[in-house]
């Protein structure tokens, strides 16, 4: 019964999107970052949807007389550039066979990112995406959070297999840049029964991550709250709420779970976390080495025999930082925190433009719950091989027509008596457009 309602939805979808190209961006982001496919049983598990939502939406971008360049924002150009380097750098891979298969799913998520920021233009474009992304992760963090309940906490949360949140601790991290965006969306609405669903999908997917016993998601989620209160309106409420809550859903946790946590201290006693330094160690080896780092894919044995400090200790690279320094040398980092500062910037530009503003409140607040998404993936992606996930690349998509709608609708014009007549035009100007 999944299989045939999977498939009967993403293939109705098709007339609506090649009617209307943002339904098909839509569309992708829900197959992409949720896998619907993966919660059915039988023919759907393998059905090519993605193949065939991201034909549908080039075909349509390609027939529609809406406008179809991509923003060329500091964004936009940046990740552009981090594409082209990892071009540079694969021909030269340490491993070219496995190099290859991975820059051909790399490149796949980079086309439709582009793609994504092509179609995603106006306000509620904008906050479709957000819905999207809220929908398809927070799916597994009410299941995850209703799983721990009944499972007393003594059972790990894991995400769909076969997916980039299918580790434990990549749904944590998935679900941790969540949670802001369903706080954006609970504030935004006005709807009592929608505000109550969204608070408690909250609590639940908090639970979940908890429940999935990663270390580093224990770190993101202080991280991302703590800065959630820094930057609410009403610090007290929410403070209360917070010193409330989180010593509650602590104490749920079963002793065995402290235990774990309580590694974060004794790192260098526990063989996970001198894993993962070793890994680091071995990233940064590879750099300095070679300007153009190893390729896709470093995780091999030949090579950690190379440059790790243990050698028979071969893991991945267990953070988005030196994933990117050891498949893509000291330029790939720099370039990929770059983009992670430019989206910042973008967000901060967003607020510093719509404060104050009644009519643009709700880019407001999308941009604030974003830096507090951002805060949390800066923080969880550190212990994590997420440098491709998808998520935080739509979530630059939204940024961007956020930052283009603010800017037609509340433009900073230089008051100057040369400039004057301008300022008037384009005011004029703007008060014409729809």
């Amino acid at each position: 019964m999944r299989d045939i309602v999977i498939t009967i939805i993403i293939l109705g979808s098709l007339p609506f999107i090649l009617k209307a190209p943002a339904i098909g961006g839509l569309m992708w982001v829900w197959v992409s970052v949720m896998n619907p496919h993966t919660q059915a049983w039988g023919f759907a598990t393998h059905m090519p949807f993605a193949f065939i939502i991201a034909i549908a939406t080039m075909l349509s971008l390609l027939i529609t007389r809406e406008p179809k360049n991509l923003p060329l924002t500091p964004v936009s150009v940046l990740l552009l550039l981090f594409v082209v380097w990892m071009n540079v750098t694969a021909p030269f891979a340490l491993l070219p066979e496995a190099s290859w298969v991975q820059w051909n799913k790399v490149m796949k998520i980079m086309l439709m990112s582009f793609v994504i920021m092509m179609v995603i233009r106006t306000r509620r474009d904008v906050v479709r995406l957000v819905w999207v992304l809220v929908g398809s992760i927070g799916f597994y963090g009410v299941k995850g959070g209703i799983f721990t309940i009944r499972s007393g906490g003594t059972e790990r949360v894991w995400g769909p297999e076969e997916t980039f949140i299918g580790d434990n601790n990549a749904l944590a991290l998935a679900l941790i840049i969540t949670i802001p965006l369903m706080y954006y969306l609970q504030q935004s609405t006005e709807k009592r029964w929608l505000r109550h669903g969204l608070t408690a999908a909250m609590l639940l997917s908090a639970l979940a991550a908890l429940g999935s016993y990663s270390r580093g998601g224990l770190l993101a989620i202080a991280a991302m709250g703590l800065f959630m209160w820094l930057k609410s309106d009403r610090k007290l409420v929410l403070g209360a709420l917070l010193g409330a809550v989180a010593p509650l859903l602590l104490a749920f946790m079963p002793e065995r779970w402290a235990e774990r946590m309580d590694t974060i201290n004794t790192y260098q006693d526990d063989v996970s976390a001198m894993g993962r330094l070793n890994a680091w160690r071995m990233a940064w080896n590879l750099a300095r080495d070679r300007f153009l780092g190893g390729g896709f894919d470093v995780s091999d044995a030949s090579i950690f025999a190379r440059y790790a400090p243990n050698p028979m200790d071969v893991h991945a690279a267990h953070s988005i930082y030196f994933q990117a320094l050891g498949e893509h040398g000291f330029v790939g980092l720099l370039i990929y925190l770059a983009l992670g500062i430019a989206t910042w910037r973008t967000a901060a530009a967003i607020i510093r433009r719509t404060r104050g503003k009644p009519e643009l409140r709700w880019a407001h607040g999308l941009a604030t719950m974003s830096q507090a998404s951002l805060i949390g993936f800066a923080v969880g992606g550190a212990f994590l091989s997420l440098l491709y996930f998808d998520m935080p690349y739509y979530l630059m998509a939204a940024l961007i027509a956020t930052r283009i709608i603010v800017e037609q609708q509340a433009p900073t014009l230089t008051l100057t008596p040369k400039s004057s007549a301008r300022q008037a035009k384009a005011r004029a100007a703007i008060a014409e457009q729809p």
